[in-house]
């Protein structure tokens, strides 16, 4: 068995790194970790981290590559500092969207990341709801992939959900879709969209299920733009659904994606806090929950050599 627990973080998100920390009941580890005026990222570990169980917290989120190359760095500080067992703590694994090579002549760098983060010493891999399961492979260290779907469920267990329908906003995300239903004891629809290009835009065509006169209930893992997510509400209160709730894990929240959810049909759209959500983002019409909880626990039975899945049962 490894020796302490140590919990150190990266600046993309280190509120939560905290609050992971007050969960455990530990310090937050002490590293200085900045950029130099040549945009050089230097990382020194302010604590003897020899033999010990080291977690490292970074979520790969704007700014992505500064983020990632924080991560990777701060990884081969450790690992020259003899950590016993270093784990990349990525609540939003970032570059995800690409996972396979679906046109010619491009990369799947999901697989590269991967790869970076491995090489760079990481000895195993906890994080939250992937786009796609098969990412999980993509490493040659373990890999604990954690779901946000329950701290959702429960939030919507507390509403009427008597009257709940359950869509999945494309046919990728429909099992996670139908595990929330099934969790809600509700009936399950399916948004059909096309994609155009490599733009972030999809063309709305169709809703597969029975929403009419329902509260409608939309899951997706990330919302980026918006436009699917909107472009979905305005389609269900088209095809007579009552309400439109939404909820995701990973809040990206880019461009002017606030301000197209709060002129949308949504009435509140939940996520989860594993990329940070700065008060201007946080609108009436934006639940945030936080996921610290989720991500302590799974340190703890980490490092007490404890199931991890086991928390899912």
């Amino acid at each position: 068995m490894f020796d302490e627990l140590k919990v150190f973080s990266g600046n993309a998100h280190q509120h939560l790194a905290q609050a992971i920390c007050d969960y455990l009941t530990i310090p937050l580890g002490k590293a200085e970790v900045f950029e130099f005026s040549n945009e050089n990222i230097f990382v020194k570990v302010l604590e003897n981290v020899r033999e010990r169980d080291v977690f490292v917290v970074q979520p790969i989120c704007s700014p992505v590559n500064k983020n990632l190359m924080e991560l990777l760095i701060m990884i081969d500080a450790m690992k020259r500092a003899s950590a016993g067992r270093i784990t990349a703590v990525m609540p939003y694994f970032g570059y995800s969207r690409t996972d396979k090579k679906d046109q010619p002549r491009v990369p799947i760098t999901a697989r590269l990341v991967a790869d970076l983060i491995t090489v760079a010493g990481a000895s195993r891999v906890l994080t939250i709801d992937l786009h796609a399961g098969q990412i999980q492979g993509f490493f040659n260290i373990p890999v604990d992939e954690l779901t946000a779907m329950y701290i959702l469920t429960d939030y919507f267990t507390q509403k009427a959900v008597d009257s709940f329908v359950v869509v999945a906003t494309d046919i990728g995300i429909s099992k996670r879709a139908r595990d929330i239903a099934t969790r809600l004891h509700a009936p399950l629809a399916i948004v059909e969209k096309r994609r155009i290009g490599n733009a972030d835009k999809a063309e709305t065509l169709t809703i597969i299920g029975e929403v009419e006169g329902k509260r409608a209930l939309l899951v997706d893992d990330e919302v980026d733009t918006g436009g699917s997510l909107t472009g979905a509400a305005l389609a269900l209160k088209e095809y007579g659904a009552t309400e439109v709730y939404a909820c995701c894990t990973h809040p990206i929240l880019s461009g002017s994606s606030v301000q197209r959810i709060a002129s949308s049909q949504l009435k509140q759209l939940v996520v989860t806090d594993t990329i940070p959500v700065p008060d201007l983002k946080r609108i009436e019409k934006i639940t945030v929950l936080s996921v610290a909880s989720l991500i302590g626990e799974a340190i703890h039975r980490i490092h007490g050599g404890l199931s991890v899945g086991a928390m899912f049962q």
